[in-house]
């Protein structure tokens, strides 16, 4: 039975996930101006501060995690204050004239991702240890010992280690001494489409900040080891971790004091709230009543529709209308079924049901939101 997030985020797939990782010393500044939905950020040594176009600057510590909601364009640096370097659109990175940017410094680095691996990595072989120690390095051949060398190192595994995200000072473990002070930026980008994915997008501040925590963080550490290999199946696994921080981070950003998680998200704690909202998501094409929704959870009809109005700021039935809205939206602009079949999935009799709640909530006829939107793809 699904639950909100999960059935908002089932519009949220990364596939062909893309990671730039990036290395280097201060002063350094990059600009994004890709335009994508959702990006996320973390630092595996340094610091940084995210300023997003139009809202306050947002300080990145090691390990913490930033989901940044666009598509207007925003700066990490080092600093508030330092000007951008380099500015990155897609593959394209340039200087702030315009020009072609000569990197030198490894800040506009290759994509991480559909194969590509990074050329970030290297060095003396010291290695991403996960909890137990083990090290992975980039470059040929197996180590043994310490973990020092190139490859996958086992041993002692000097490298990202002390738990899942405990990462010690360097940009891959306790290198040589000129790697002291580097900082290593990795951002993952979503392509988010759809009217169900954009009711994650819009319960998101601008920069929605994830503090590390000491018991770590899992996919990172997972995405830290993929992305040090470049073997078959990669690309995948790279996906489907994407999908893990993701929904991690935005777990955990919700549950935060004063993250101001939105109201159905807060009403799945309350046992008759949160089982009708999994109901009502799971099986939006039954028809729910207000009285068989209350029977549903075992309370009576008044008091079920004063509760779920009270934590969730709409009536049953007009969270129910907006939710098979949203399926019904993005069901014909993905797929090539009759809006006479889209009408019985989201739980309407008929195309002329489906077309008038349409028209009244979206301004627009089925057919002229299907062609609408994909006329924008």
């Amino acid at each position: 039975m699904d639950d909100a997030l999960s059935s908002l985020l089932h519009g949220v797939r990364p596939q062909g996930a893309l990671f730039d990782q990036s290395a280097f010393v201060p002063p350094w500044s990059l600009r994004f101006e890709e335009r994508t939905p959702l990006a996320l950020l973390t630092m595996f040594t340094g610091t940084a501060w995210v300023i997003p176009d139009g809202a306050e600057p947002v300080r990145l510590s090691p390990c913490d995690v930033a989901i940044v909601t666009g598509p207007e364009p925003y700066t990490v640096a080092d600093s508030p204050g330092t000007a951008p370097l380099a500015v990155i659109d897609g593959d394209e990175c340039r200087g702030p004239d315009g020009r072609p940017y000569t990197d030198t410094t490894g800040m506009c680095g290759p994509a991480l991702g559909n194969g590509i691996p990074s050329g970030i990595a290297d060095g003396t072989g010291n290695g991403i240890a996960d909890g137990t120690g083990n090290g992975i390095a980039s470059g040929a051949g197996v180590a043994n010992g310490t973990g020092n060398g190139a490859g996958v190192a086992n041993g002692n595994g000097d490298g990202y280690g002390g738990g899942a995200c405990a990462f010690p000072e360097g940009p891959f473990g306790p290198g040589p001494a000129d790697t002291a002070g580097t900082t290593v930026l990795l951002k993952g980008v979503y392509q988010v489409e759809g009217s169900v994915s954009d009711r994650v997008l819009t319960a998101l501040p601008r920069v929605a900040l994830v503090p590390s925590v000491p018991e770590g963080c899992p996919p990172l550490a997972m995405i830290a080891q993929e992305l040090a290999r470049d073997i078959p199946g990669r690309q995948v696994i790279l996906d489907r971790l994407l999908d893990l921080l993701l929904v991690t981070s935005l777990r955990e950003w919700f549950a935060l004091p004063g993250s101001d998680a939105p109201a159905w998200y807060r009403a799945h704690g309350d046992p008759q709230v949160g089982r009708a909202l999994k109901l009502m998501h799971g099986d939006p094409a039954r028809p729910w009543t207000v009285a068989s929704l209350a029977a549903a959870v075992g309370a009576s009809r008044a008091r079920f529709a004063h509760r779920f109005t009270e934590l969730v700021g709409q009536s049953p039935m007009a969270y129910l209308t907006e939710w098979r809205i949203c399926r019904a939206a993005d069901l014909l602009a993905r797929t090539d079924a009759t809006v006479d079949a889209v009408s019985r999935q989201v739980g309407y009799s008929n195309a002329y049901a489906l077309s008038v709640a349409f028209k009244r909530t979206r301004g627009v006829r089925p057919s002229e939101h299907r062609a609408l939107a994909r006329a924008g793809r």
